[in-house]
């Protein structure tokens, strides 16, 4: 009989229903070692649960996250919860013995991320953490590129994710403003991405040198305009940093960078060449050889096609694009196939930990003025 795997999604918001588009998604794009079934979907009441499970395609639906975890028909517990809720979950989900897939950041600090992580390795369960940007094809090219040594020994990385949601001062005050919900702000939020797919591209980070700030530092609550909230975390953050392999680096975080919309950018410079890559060009990708005759150099666009990494399962044709929701696929496919195919799945929860501890090695360095070492 084919192998099935049960999922039980927690949260139906933005992230919940990007999940859910990948689920489905990943059945049809991928030959996998299994089927993957939308077992049950828990929501803060039964009443949300029940209407975003019918649209999802759930099988079944609960207003509590314990009766999903504790379900012995899920394999799999889903976590796209808000972040102060990452650990609570993730660590009643392994002591049911369950897979955990959760959304990033793993947790709202360093030592809460080490105590899930070291939970599931002593368990024995699989986990995976959503740092989609790094399963884009273009990026999984960029990874080659690099390491097949095309470029040289890598020395410098450059990189950004700046958005705009909360670029006007008038937008409402949220959980994600406070720290007690969210913990760090664009830092936790966009610049751990950012964090991540250094770490992926270069080497983990070693040392870091950051400021933070906020800039709108009041905000009209949404129940009563009148009323004000106070925000607790950053609204942009930049940093130097040095990278295991003798490399720096610079990383920025911003959410209120007007006009950037998905503003996921890097530079990889290497000792015989460079890479650029541009999220709102998800499936181009820049890059100079210094081998080229001196007549010849300059960046050439490289449009990924069928012959580069997954891409060929979405679209025969080189040069049509994919999009954000195709990254949840392949990140699903690594889920679905490092549990049933007893694959090993990255980033799981002791990469994520180390993106944590670089985020509050980050505010560590704003707080007291220096360079801080991991």
């Amino acid at each position: 009989m084919m192998k099935r795997l049960r999922i039980g999604l927690i949260g139906s918001g933005y992230m919940g229903k990007a999940h859910a588009i990948a689920f489905k998604a990943a059945n049809a794009v991928f030959p996998l070692s299994g089927e993957l079934i939308c077992e049950m979907l828990a929501e803060v009441t039964s009443e949300l649960a029940e209407k975003k499970a019918q649209e999802f395609g759930f099988c079944r639906a609960t207003g509590d996250w314990r009766e999903l975890i504790n379900d012995p028909d899920i394999d799999v517990v889903d976590i796209c919860a808000p972040n102060y809720l990452h650990k609570e979950m993730a660590l009643a989900a392994i002591a049911a013995g369950k897979h955990v897939y959760s959304e990033k950041p793993l947790a709202l600090n360093s030592a809460d991320a080490l105590v899930m992580t070291e939970a599931a390795e002593q368990a024995g369960v699989k986990t995976l953490v959503g740092f989609n940007y790094s399963k884009n094809p273009t990026v999984q090219l960029a990874k080659e590129i690099i390491d097949s040594g095309e470029i040289g020994e890598v020395v410098h990385f450059r990189g950004t994710f700046n958005e705009d949601y909360l670029a006007d001062a008038r937008v409402p005050f949220s959980w994600r403003l406070k720290r007690e919900f969210s913990g760090a702000g664009t830092l936790g939020d966009m610049g751990a991405h950012i964090i991540n797919m250094a770490n992926y591209l270069v080497a983990p980070i070693t040392q870091v040198c950051a400021d933070l700030q906020i800039v709108h530092q009041q905000r009209p609550m949404l129940e009563d305009a009148n009323k004000i909230g106070t925000v607790e975390n950053d609204d942009q953050v930049h940093m130097m940093v040095r990278f295991a392999n003798g490399a720096i680096g610079t990383l920025e975080s911003s959410r209120i960078a007007w006009g950037r919309k998905n503003g996921l950018w890097f530079e990889v410079t290497g000792t015989k060449g460079t890479l650029i890559y541009d999220q709102e060009r998800l499936s181009e990708l820049q890059l100079y050889t210094a081998s080229d005759k001196s007549s010849r150099q300059g960046f050439r666009r490289i449009l990924v096609g069928p012959e580069h990494p997954d891409y060929g399962h979405f679209c025969v044709s080189a040069g049509h694009g994919l999009g954000y929701n195709d990254m949840k696929a392949v990140e699903v496919r690594d889920l679905v196939e490092g549990i049933l195919a007893d694959r090993p799945m990255w980033p799981d929860f002791r990469a994520a930990c180390h993106v944590n501890q670089v985020c509050d090695a980050v505010e560590q360095s704003y707080q007291e003025a220096r360079w801080v070492t991991l």
